[in-house]
């Protein structure tokens, strides 16, 4: 079974860069000229909307869907401190340090539209 995540994004170009480069996903699909892209890790297919897109439109009350917010899909980490190393070291955007719970340990980075992304490493 797979799992859809669909973000709204401002850049699809650098988004789509972010997702290759830091987090190891494929493209999936690519339609020429179309303001989105389709992107897979494992079973996770990750569905990437920009300005124009359908998900883009404003709602039957006005309402503007936006990028951002705290809901999040989580990426399970072997060694959380290595790969907030690596990230940093690429310039990516931490919303926070490392937080320890009692399931393990988790920090949020954002892509380029401000969605944010949770590592999470279990106990």
């Amino acid at each position: 079974m797979t799992v859809g995540v669909r973000y709204l994004v401002q850049d699809l170009d650098a988004t789509v860069d972010f997702y290759l480069r830091h987090l190891s996903f494929g493209e999936m699909e690519r339609l020429e000229g179309a303001p989105f892209r389709m992107l897979a890790r494992g079973d996770l297919r990750l569905w990437l909307s920009a300005p124009g897109s359908s998900a883009a439109r404003p709602m039957p009350d006005g309402a503007q869907p936006v990028s951002g917010g705290w809901n999040r899909f989580v990426i399970e980490v072997d060694d959380i401190e290595a790969e907030v190393s690596r990230l940093r070291s690429g310039g990516v955007r931490f919303r926070n340090d490392i937080v320890s719970g009692p399931g393990g340990r988790q920090v949020v980075i954002e892509d380029p539209s401000g969605n944010p992304i949770e590592l999470f490493q279990p106990a």
